[in-house]
């Protein structure tokens, strides 16, 4: 039997983080953690849970922000060498995740590091959203710095964390109020070795098609002159919803490029 992606999220991952976290402060008040959130998840879906874990954890560690998270870091484990199982393997994290989205706004720099390091292992595609709406400028000089990392996670990242239309998220404006923001951040990923990274290319430009058609069709349209080994199937998967909608110049665009 299928178990529902929501009941990982309760008193055996309580368990499971506490073991961890004890390793690295023996003062982590166990008991009291795990009972805080075996006493609330029950009724909750997903994210309800996930936010009673976060908020249990926020309880237990120490109040210093900076000490917290340097305890949390330690608890992580190994880097995902795949690009699958972030929500598998690495589902304890979402919690950890979300404090660092909920608790870390006001300390970027380590945050940031935070968010880099999570989502090698899990994701921060999610937690990176409220920095961008907070520090938008910072974001950039740093998304700017990993859409060039070595690690395929961190550069699905730049790309996945800046959708406007992210599934299971709140809808987000582009940055700055501007496409091409998005699009500057989009185009050294044209030509990504990773598919998992240009699936996630496609399909933030097909978010742009459906409130920045024009501009984002012309951006496309200009790269097309330009060739490269991936960039057919990336326009074509970002055409989908133009053209499910029926639009001539997008089906004429898809059948230019084969």
């Amino acid at each position: 039997m299928t178990v529902a992606l929501k009941e990982y999220f309760g008193t055996e991952l309580a368990q499971r983080l506490s073991v961890l976290i004890r390793s690295h402060d023996p003062a982590f008040p166990e008991e009291v953690f795990i009972e805080e959130v075996a006493s609330q998840v029950g009724p909750l879906e997903l994210k309800g849970r996930v936010a009673v874990i976060a908020e249990a954890l926020r309880e237990a560690l120490p109040p210093d922000y900076t000490e917290a998270v340097r305890i949390l870091l330690q608890i992580l484990g190994p880097e995902n060498e795949t690009e699958e199982g972030m929500f598998t393997n690495g589902y304890f994290l979402m919690p950890v995740a979300y404090y660092v989205e909920k608790y870390g706004l006001e300390h970027f720099e380590l945050s940031m590091h935070a968010l880099y390091e999570i989502t090698k292992r899990h994701t921060a595609e999610y937690a990176i959203r409220p920095y961008l709406a907070l520090h938008v400028d910072d974001c950039l000089k740093q998304l700017h710095v990993w859409v060039r990392d070595a690690n395929p996670h961190v550069r699905r990242l730049v790309s996945e964390g800046t959708r406007p239309r992210l599934p299971w998220a709140k809808r987000m404006e582009v940055i700055k109020g501007d496409p091409k923001q998005n699009l500057a951040l989009l185009e050294p990923l044209l030509d990504d070795p990773s598919f998992y990274v240009r699936k996630s290319v496609a399909n933030h430009l097909n978010d742009l098609t459906k409130d920045y058609k024009e501009v984002t069709f012309d951006w496309m349209l200009q790269r097309v002159d330009h060739g490269g080994e991936h960039l057919p199937w990336i326009i074509r998967h970002a055409l989908r919803s133009l053209m499910k909608s029926g639009d001539d110049a997008a089906w004429e665009l898809a059948g230019k490029l084969g």
